[in-house]
């Protein structure tokens, strides 16, 4: 039992690593479709860019100074591409929001290739996440450990400022009903653009974890992840900020104990098995609530 246990329990804790930063990216998408009824399929590509800044900003300037900048510019980028590409089309079809969305990802992903001429680049070592540490039987980086931890906080912090504060209840208004949240004052532009903010915030501190143990960044890094942590976000029903942690929880561990079986090129293909499953038997996801149409 013992040797079973030594021989699992690394792909066990990295599955919970992986789970908690997929879920960091899966509120992203999971926050703007329960406002902007969504995808924003550049956000994987956000967490891309992130990772560039911080190769780019500790060739000049301190570790932790770069943290710090990293998580500024990834939100200003944020927040600017809610402005440019999906603020105009604001009363436009659906349709015309999700083709100004994948246009964003490419231009993401050209810029990010235009920089780099498409070579990879090292992400820096963070010394704290990067220190080794013993988990019972079994070594492992400290960003293992932290990741859940930090992601469970980050997480009940969003929540409380979801149901606890002025801005989360302009939030949950505006998720309701748009067209009547603006008519009672709610100033629909400002809550679009906090929750744009939010999203990529947190999308930042995913980068941060995620790349200390990927150790290099290319300008499609950010789409398997962000594809991962979109299912997982549909799979625990999309616009359900738990669900969405939740699900992000069960593809990142089921995916290293297919690794731990010998399956490795199989642990992609179950994700999105995963998907098809769900939107046949049970399309809102785990949490999801069924539509219902006003009339």
């Amino acid at each position: 039992m013992s040797e079973f246990i030594s021989a699992n329990l690394p792909y066990l804790l990295a599955g919970i690593s992986v789970g908690g930063q997929y879920a960091l990216i899966a509120i992203g998408y999971t926050m703007v479709y329960g406002i902007l009824r969504l995808i924003n399929f550049a956000h994987g590509d956000v967490f891309m860019v992130a990772g560039l800044v911080m190769v780019y900003a500790t060739a000049s300037l301190p570790i932790y100074v770069s943290v710090i900048l990293v998580i500024v510019v990834t939100v200003l980028l944020g927040v600017l591409i809610e402005k440019v590409a999906y603020k105009p089309l604001r009363s436009a079809p659906r349709m015309s929001v999700m083709i100004s969305a994948i246009g964003v990802s490419y231009l993401l992903q050209n810029c990010a290739l235009y920089f780099t001429g498409g070579l990879p680049q090292n992400y820096p070592k963070i010394p704290f996440l990067s220190k080794v540490i013993q988990v019972g039987p079994a070594s492992t980086k400290m960003v293992t450990v932290i990741t859940p931890i930090l992601t469970i906080v980050l997480v009940v912090l969003l929540v409380l400022l979801i149901k606890k504060t002025k801005v989360g209840m302009a939030m949950r208004a505006v998720s309701k009903d748009f067209e009547t949240s603006e008519l009672m004052g709610i100033k629909i532009n400002n809550v679009i653009s906090m929750t744009f903010a939010i999203g990529c915030f947190l999308a930042a501190i995913g980068s941060l974890l995620y790349f200390s143990n990927y150790t290099s960044v290319i300008p499609t890094s950010g789409a398997m992840p962000g594809l991962k942590a979109f299912v997982a976000a549909v799979f625990g029903g999309i616009g359900s900020v738990p669900g969405a942690v939740i699900g992000a929880f069960i593809i990142g561990i089921c995916e290293n104990i297919i690794k731990g079986l010998g399956w490795t090129v199989f642990s992609d293909a179950f994700t999105f098995v995963l998907l098809i499953v769900v939107l046949l038997v049970k399309p809102t996801g785990i949490f999801g609530e069924k539509a219902t149409d006003k009339v």
